[in-house]
């Protein structure tokens, strides 16, 4: 058996397309009884384009796998054991985890959460709630939040962002919903409100600490700006927003008391909605010639700015603004944080 996954290996990393899609697809059907040789070849010193091959057919075995993975994680070969790990939780999520790794798993989150500043969120792109710091039991009763699970912000964001944040099931009708992985940041406290709140030339946001909520693709299919409005309506005020540079998009939203108030969205006619904020008002009065006035003439149409001003700008977050941790949450009582696949970085 050995030769013959040792053959198929070789397929694998051969210049022809069909003889490398018989070999992944045989590799597959061994299952379990060519993890041993996979793991081998999916190590940081294996050739690039192989081990990018042998990780594609360790996805496909999936769960299929969990088995001998987990006897390697009990009683090795030892230089397979740590990779092991990390395919085990890309196979079936954290509960794939035997007791003794999910413990040691466990142990580890304590001491990161220890130390886990700076908070860092990424300014690039993305799409997030932001909501008053004080009312997060309220947001997770609105939304309908389940099983949070405190993490660090590099762990939360990489869930909510990058690994799977959405999964199918079958409820007790057969019939298929979608179940929601969202990451919520720890207390921030804006730098504005450190400001003279006597400068009239000074925008300050309404709330000085915030939480923001993130969750690509929760927040693109249950409709960012339908859930600030619910948000808002229970806690005082709730943005939403977002910055696409694939799309040329930017989008910022602010909700109070459950009414829209005033937002932007670069493909929407018109592009704002509402009156200008006291902080748009000032970009308009501060503008150095003419083209910034005419850049802000009626109004700011960039998200980060509108976050800047209003509630707290994505980027690095100096410790001494931050308090508390983050929690991870899934939007289904049923379906805990453990079933979601990926070795999150913490």
């Amino acid at each position: 058996m050995s030769d013959n996954i040792d053959a198929l290996l070789r397929d694998l990393s051969e210049g022809d397309r069909e003889l490398r899609r018989a070999a992944e697809n045989s590799l597959v059907t061994l299952g379990g009884q060519a993890i041993d040789r996979l793991l081998l070849h999916a190590g940081d010193n294996a050739p690039t384009p192989l081990r990018r091959r042998v990780e594609a057919v360790l996805k496909r075995i999936d769960v299929d796998a969990v088995p001998r993975l987990r006897q390697i994680r009990q009683e090795g070969p030892g230089e397979l054991r740590s990779l092991a790990l990390k395919v085990l939780v890309d196979a079936g999520g954290a509960a794939a985890l035997g007791i003794a790794d999910r413990h040691a798993v466990e142990r580890l989150l304590r001491i990161k959460l220890k130390d886990q500043h700076p908070v860092k969120l990424p300014s690039e792109a993305g799409r997030w709630l932001a909501f008053p710091a004080d009312r997060l039991d309220t947001v997770v009763s609105t939304l309908g939040l389940h099983d949070l699970q405190a993490i660090t912000s590099t762990a939360g964001i990489a869930a909510a962002t990058e690994f799977t944040d959405a999964l199918k099931v079958e409820d007790a009708q057969a019939e298929t919903q979608t179940v929601y992985r969202v990451y919520i940041t720890p207390e921030i406290t804006s730098w504005r409100a450190a400001l003279d709140p006597e400068d009239d030339n000074v925008s300050t946001p309404r709330f000085t600490t915030w939480r923001l909520l993130w969750g690509n693709s929760y927040l693109d299919e249950r409709d960012g700006f339908t859930l600030a409005d619910r948000v808002s309506e229970r806690c005082g005020e709730a943005h939403f927003y977002l910055t696409d540079p694939y799309n040329s998009a930017e989008n910022w939203y602010v909700s109070r008391n459950g009414h829209p108030v005033r937002g932007f969205s670069t493909h929407a006619f018109p592009q704002f909605s509402g009156d200008p904020l006291p902080f748009e008002i000032e970009y308009r009065q501060d503008a150095v010639d003419e083209e910034e006035a005419e850049e802000y003439a009626q109004g700011v149409p960039y998200a980060l700015t509108a976050a800047d001003n209003l509630s707290i700008e994505p980027g690095s977050v100096l410790p001494r603004d931050t308090r508390g941790h983050g929690w991870l949450a899934t939007t289904h009582p049923d379906l805990s944080n453990l079933h979601f696949k990926g070795a999150l970085p913490l």
